[in-house]
């Protein structure tokens, strides 16, 4: 930065706002203005092209502007008469435009359908086709079918290369006649993991080579020799719209600005780099000066050449450097730069707000004349300072012509040791003067009187940075001058003019504690209050009463972040702000009364690893959630749980052992584990917590889960409760105590004889199976089944006399039943009844007559008939003996079903 400030300064340019042409009454003329949104411009060929916000075009410039819907996708042309025109160049935006210089060749890049899907569209501006230009070739940006954005565009003046680049870092050249599909051939020339800001070609000679620039680094491919070979220039790279060509004054260079400098490179090497400071947004050349526009910092020092406009952070400044002679050309401020494009022997400088301003270089004699008042001031370089200074004032020498005599004449008092004086003219150029040529002369701990004297000053101006603050509290602490230094931190929060958060940053480097908490305090940086109180000044207390009066939001993160350290010193009065911030949040201090918002609450289960090595804080906190807040989230329960089995388990006492099984069986019973069932078990069984594992195999029906618990336990009795109590949903429970029974060699008569009987009763179980299983026991003698047995064979044997009964009465039945068949067959049927078997009316004609001896009124049977061919008496009889019939030809061929059953 102190390389451009040394730069003389010119002001070789003219500045005007281009204006409408005068009406025919000859009124006033006011300013051109162009549609608003400007995103996209170029120029060349006579006219300025530029594309609107929904992607359009113009001619001298071209401009994009995407805020009118009925505009997008057109290019507009603006001549020097200020007559707009227009076409349609695609169906949905404009991204990209260049204009050949030479050629009348229109190059764009745009969508025609949504999606990432660019196309290139080559335009001859001298033929027409239905009055808009000619489009002489239509390509598809991207090979193949890989999405990605097109991030900049350039075309060879010999129409014979054209290259895109891509933010997915790669490069598409085209070679060949690129108004023609038929005589060029595109392929994918650089592939890269960094977005392509910038493109340029350089021909010297018969040689062509293609700068290509990405976020990280800068190569050189050289594309007239074959396979492209490429040399890697730097390691650094610019942002879009920052590089550009240099003409044969600076030997065809590539110019890559960065924030700190602007390189100049060869197709082989690096060359000369310059010292310009500053955010760069775009750089172009134009007649052998280098124009970069740049982010305008609020610390800069004001120019002469923007007038009296204000020095806001959101300007950008436009600066034109003539590298030859290391000079500034000229220099200005606008607002929201678009772009500079040069046409008609000017730089036009259009503005987001549609004004274009243009730039006209001045006459050889003007330029003189300015040099010529620059010499002046050599002359009152002959240590005649005050001479020189009123000399200046009587001429009304401008700002920066006084600033630099101010700087010469402290140059003169500091080489003659007069640090005081020298100091009192350094403090007139601030504003001017960069303060790095100030500060550094008086960093010499002798001179700390004179360099705070400075900083002061620079302070008052509001034009010191965050390092001008870090010097200054330097200084006090240095000097020990508390009042100085309580002064300057004790403005009113209107008048700081200081970095807040660096002074913190020094006092506490500095020791001085109070005063940093002080300011953290006053202008609500809680992040350092609460690292000064808790990591310097150890006031945990004060630490916890601060985060209390926090909105929730703050509150909530800063506990978070040192809830853990809080709670190790201050475990009581931190356990119960937790309580408040999880339930119904207040800031405490000044904010009480009527009209408060309702509060808010933290989730509880987010502060469960603050308390890490506090159980019993933790304990607390849990159970007082899990009253006020019944919804309280699953993770409060599950270490509620876990707390409690791990106290019961730890417990020596018996009956506060006792208390606390009591307390956890309770917990489990809540209803709070139906969807974490297996977590909640896992953590019985981990403490061997026996009711509460009982318990939950209960609830989730784990009936033999239970009962393989008490055969684990040897617990007899029980395991005949649990057959006794959950047989008759799980009958196989019998049967597993009757297996796990007769694997006990101990004498187990009488728990056998119980499940026998129960699995008699119920007939769980072939009696075959029942001896096969309990001939594995070598106690168990044929006594222990006897009784067993002779009940089974006894009522097998009554079984077996019901049926043979049946079978008797089912052959007497169907001899019977033959033998009216056989009657049917061969004797005449007699009706003979005389009451209705519905009605059991007398019978009357007409009436309807069966020949299985029901007879029926004809209405009756008409009502309750479901069949003309069926007696409505015997047809329920008929119907359960047809369907056993058709079930048994059903079942005839399952064979598998027949041998499983046997």
């Amino acid at each position: 930065m102190a390389a451009y400030l040394q730069w003389r300064r010119f002001v070789f340019f003219d500045r005007e706002t281009v204006k409408e042409p005068p009406g025919p009454d000859g009124a006033g003329a006011k300013p051109f203005a162009l549609p608003p949104g400007i995103a996209v411009c170029d120029s060349g060929r006579g006219s300025l092209l530029w594309l609107p916000c929904a992607g359009f075009g113009f001619s001298l410039l071209s401009v994009c502007l995407n805020c009118h819907p009925h505009m997008e996708g057109q290019i507009w042309f603006l001549p020097r008469s200020l007559q707009l025109s227009s076409f349609q160049a695609y169906k949905l935006r404009v991204t990209h435009l260049y204009q050949l210089k030479q050629h009348s060749i229109l190059v764009s890049v745009g969508e025609d359908e949504e999606g990432i899907n660019p196309l290139v569209k080559v335009w001859n501006l001298e033929k027409r086709d239905g009055g808009n230009p000619l489009c002489t070739r239509i390509f598809p940006a991207i090979p193949g079918n890989k999405p990605t954005v097109v991030s900049c565009l350039t075309v060879h003046e010999n129409l014979n290369f054209m290259a895109i680049g891509f933010a997915d870092g790669s490069v598409v050249l085209t070679k060949g006649d690129i108004t023609r599909d038929r005589h060029s051939k595109t392929q994918i020339l650089h592939e890269g993991s960094y977005p392509v800001t910038g493109l340029a070609f350089r021909q010297s000679g018969k040689t062509t080579h293609l700068f290509v620039v990405t976020t990280e680094n800068i190569q050189s491919y050289m594309l007239s020799v074959k396979d492209y070979p490429h040399l890697e220039l730097d390691t650094h790279g610019c942002g879009l719209r920052c590089s550009s060509l240099s003409d044969p004054s600076q030997d065809l260079q590539f110019i890559v600005a960065g924030n700190e400098c602007v390189y100049l490179y060869q197709p082989d090497e690096r060359g000369p780099c310059f010292a310009f400071e500053g955010q760069k947004l775009i750089v172009h050349w134009y007649r052998g000066y280098l124009i970069i526009v740049s982010k305008d910092r609020k610390t800069s020092p004001k120019s002469e050449f923007a007038g009296n406009e204000a020095q806001n952070s959101d300007k950008q400044v436009l600066n034109i450097y003539d590298l030859c002679n290391k000079f500034i050309a000229y220099s200005s401020i606008f607002d929201d730069v678009v772009d500079v494009l040069a046409e008609w022997g000017s730089l036009y400088v259009l503005t987001r707000d549609g004004k274009i301003h243009v730039l006209q270089e001045k006459d050889t004699q003007t330029k003189l004349e300015a040099r010529k008042s620059a010499l002046l001031l050599m002359l009152f370089r002959k240590n005649l300072f005050e001479m020189a200074i009123n000399l200046a004032k009587s001429h009304h020498l401008d700002s920066d012509g006084l600033s630099e005599i101010f700087r010469q004449y402290g140059d003169h008092l500091y080489n003659k040791g007069n640090h005081d004086g020298a100091i009192q003219q350094y403090i007139r150029t601030i504003g001017k003067l960069e303060p790095s040529y100030v500060i550094r002369k008086f960093l010499d701990a002798q001179r700390i009187h004179n360099l705070t004297a400075y900083l002061q000053t620079l302070h008052l101006q509001s034009l010191a940075n965050a390092d001008h603050t870090t010097l200054l509290l330097n200084c006090y602490t240095k000097l020990k001058d508390s009042s100085k230094l309580e002064e300057f931190i004790k403005t009113s929060e209107s008048e700081v003019r200081f970095d807040v958060e660096t002074a913190i940053k020094v006092l506490r480097q500095a020791g001085y504690y109070s005063h940093a908490v002080y300011l953290a305090e006053k202008h609500v940086h809680h992040e350092w209050y609460l690292k000064i109180q808790l990591e310097d000044i150890k006031n945990y207390q004060e630490a916890l009463r601060y985060i209390g009066k926090l909105p929730f939001d703050q509150a909530e993160s800063n506990m978070k972040r040192y809830g853990k350290i809080l709670m190790h010193h201050v475990p009581n009065e931190t356990t119960e702000l937790l309580k408040i911030l999880c339930t119904d949040y207040q800031p405490s201090g000044d904010n009480e009364g009527p009209g408060m918002p309702e509060g808010k609450k933290a989730n509880s289960e987010e502060f469960i690893p603050v308390f890490a090595n506090n159980s019993r804080e933790l304990k607390a906190f849990l159970e007082h959630m899990t009253e006020v807040q019944a919804d309280s989230p699953q993770g409060v329960y599950d270490t509620l749980l876990e707390l409690r089995l791990q106290n019961w388990a730890h417990e020596q006492d018996e009956q506060i052992k006792e208390k606390l099984r009591n307390e956890a069986l309770t917990l489990l019973k809540s209803g709070r584990f139906k969807t974490v069932f297996d977590k909640a078990l896992v953590l019985c069984q981990m403490h061997n917590f026996k009711d509460g594992v009982l318990y939950l195999y209960e609830q989730g029906k784990l009936f033999q889960q239970i009962m393989h618990y008490h055969m684990q336990n040897e617990q007899y009795k029980k395991v005949i409760e649990v057959c006794e109590l959950y047989g008759d949903q799980e009958a196989c429970l019998w049967e597993q105590a009757l297996g796990y029974f007769a694997r006990k060699e101990e004498d187990c008569k009488e728990y056998i004889a119980a499940v026998l009987k129960h699995i008699e009763n119920k007939n769980l179980m072939p009696p075959l199976l029942v001896v096969q299983t309990l001939a594995h026991n070598s106690t168990a003698t044929l006594s222990v089944i006897k009784d067993y047995l002779v009940n089974k064979l006894q009522k097998q044997s009554r079984q077996i006399e019901q049926d043979e009964q049946r079978i008797h009465k089912y052959r007497e039945e169907t001899t019977r039943i033959r033998r009216e068949i056989e009657e049917l067959k061969a004797s005449p049927k007699i009706f003979q009844k005389t009451k209705c078997s519905i009605c059991t009316s007398a019978l009357e004609l007409p009436s309807v007559h069966f020949l299985c001896g029901h007879s029926f009124h004809q209405h009756c049977f008409e009502s309750y008939s479901e069949s003309d061919s069926e007696c409505p008496t015997c047809m329920p009889e008929n119907r359960k003996v047809m369907d056993m019939i058709r079930a048994q030809e059903q079942k005839r061929d399952l064979h598998d079903q027949f041998q499983h059953q046997v």
